[in-house]
């Protein structure tokens, strides 16, 4: 901008979230990225595109559209409106939802409880708009935290407040201190935002038993529960999946955050939450949370596309709503991406030498999921990115993003999902050259 350029605005006359590093986040993530075209992206959390078809898009629509005449009787006239017109706020595959989720997770629930969303990003956005009810409300997040939750909770002025993580997913021990921390405080902390498995951006899980005891504990504690779960189906062994925290759910305790981003389309943008906690009105009537959330939407996007629905709708139809039947390729394609990230790995820093806190570079090993974390003896930041996107051709994500402070960070996210092997190999040679003349360059 010029000396002389006329300013209408600045950013202090606009919301305080506008200015805060959550929300510019992914838009310098996503420039990096274009600026660097020809870099290796070991950074971005996309499906694997070699499986998208448009012809199946089509066939998908049309799947649905037989699905209105024909097994829900509606006149071809009204088929055509459902599809064509402004839509149900709560959405038209809300039925579909509801029988994928008993199919695939053993979750029961009434589809009158689902709200079809534009993407998940919107479901956070309105369970969060519900719950900041005053100044006092503030949001637990395991830390950790996906910046979009962080990033929305800043739209609503709902401070975030972070809980250890750790091995097992969460530190339990700390989320009951936090809950009294801010009771001591004088404020209400109105829910925890967790995601179980395969996080992002830790690519941790909680184990079966520490979700009961979550679960025990937000019973006590009087605490929701908001559960994002985009990447369960994609765990890289053939033994039984854990179950979801809603699927153990026995005192709706638990809001269910889904998208169909991974596990279908990203492009169609649907995903959902199920909000079955029972609201009592200003009349004396009860319903469900859902109920609420559908309100808020009706009033930021209306409704979800139908047309977007209808090929989520059919895509479910074609595969008994099993998206587990649905994902077969894609998930044998990240597990082999997984296992062949963290081989390499291990080929490209050997028999380290020890150090007081451990080896110089060391790792996760998820059990399934998009993500790896790489831990360093340096810190990573925004400008290291730029240098290794410019001088060594190969992109990842510091873990600085995901969390709600400016301390250091001595790690790197890496993601499997959007890439083949060959290009694994070809990044992590790149970034074992980075991070071999970033060792050297820091001991002299």
């Amino acid at each position: 901008m010029s000396a002389d350029e006329h300013v209408d605005l600045t950013v202090a006359d606009l919301h305080p979230a506008l200015g805060d590093p959550a929300l510019t986040s992914m838009n310098f993530l996503n420039e990096v990225s274009e600026r660097y075209p020809a870099a290796v992206s070991l950074a971005a959390g996309r499906p694997y595109e070699e499986f998208f078809d448009l012809a199946a898009v089509h066939r998908h629509l049309d799947t649905f559209h037989r699905h209105l005449v024909d097994d829900l009787g509606h006149p071809p006239e009204q088929a055509l409106r459902l599809l064509l017109q402004y839509g149900r706020t709560k959405g038209i595959v809300h039925h579909l939802i509801a029988r994928n989720l008993a199919v695939d997770e053993g979750i029961t629930v009434d589809p009158e409880d689902v709200v079809v969303t534009v993407g998940c990003q919107e479901a956070m956005f309105l369970v969060l708009r519900a719950l900041r009810a005053g100044p006092t409300d503030v949001l637990l997040a395991v830390a950790p935290t996906y910046v979009g939750l962080t990033g929305a909770a800043r739209l609503v002025d709902l401070p975030v407040w972070p809980v250890a993580g750790g091995p097992t997913g969460i530190d339990l021990a700390d989320l009951a201190a936090q809950v009294r921390r801010a009771r001591a405080a004088g404020l209400r902390p109105r829910a925890c935002y967790v995601m179980p498995d395969f996080a992002n951006p830790s690519g941790v899980s909680i184990d079966t038993a520490h979700r009961r005891r979550l679960l025990d504990l937000a019973a006590r504690e009087d605490l929701l529960l908001l559960e994002d779960n985009p990447y369960g189906l994609f765990h890289s062994d053939d033994g039984p999946r854990p179950p979801t925290l809603k699927a153990l759910d026995t005192g709706r305790r638990v809001v269910y955050l889904g998208s169909f981003a991974k596990t279908v389309l990203p492009g169609v943008r649907v995903g959902y939450v199920v909000a079955d906690q029972r609201v009592a009105g200003p009349d004396g009537r009860v319903g469900p949370l859902a109920d609420q959330l559908a309100m808020i939407k009706s009033m930021v996007t209306v409704n979800t596309s139908p047309i977007a629905q209808a090929v989520i709708g059919g895509r479910l139809l074609e595969h008994g709503c099993s998206l587990v039947a649905a994902n077969t390729r894609e998930r044998s394609a990240y597990t082999r991406n997984l296992r062949h990230l963290v081989a390499g790995l291990t080929r490209r820093f050997p028999d380290q030498p020890d150090r007081p806190d451990g080896p110089a570079v060391r790792w996760t090993v998820p059990a399934g999921g998009f993500f790896v974390v790489v831990t360093v003896p340096f810190p990573v930041d925004d400008a290291l990115l730029d240098r290794s996107a410019r001088d060594y051709g190969v992109l990842w994500t510091p873990m600085a993003h995901f969390y709600d402070d400016s301390a250091p960070v001595c790690a790197l996210r890496l993601s499997v999902s959007a890439v083949t092997p060959e290009q694994i190999d070809v990044g992590l040679d790149r970034l074992a050259v980075l991070i071999t003349d970033e060792l050297v360059r820091r001991t002299g």
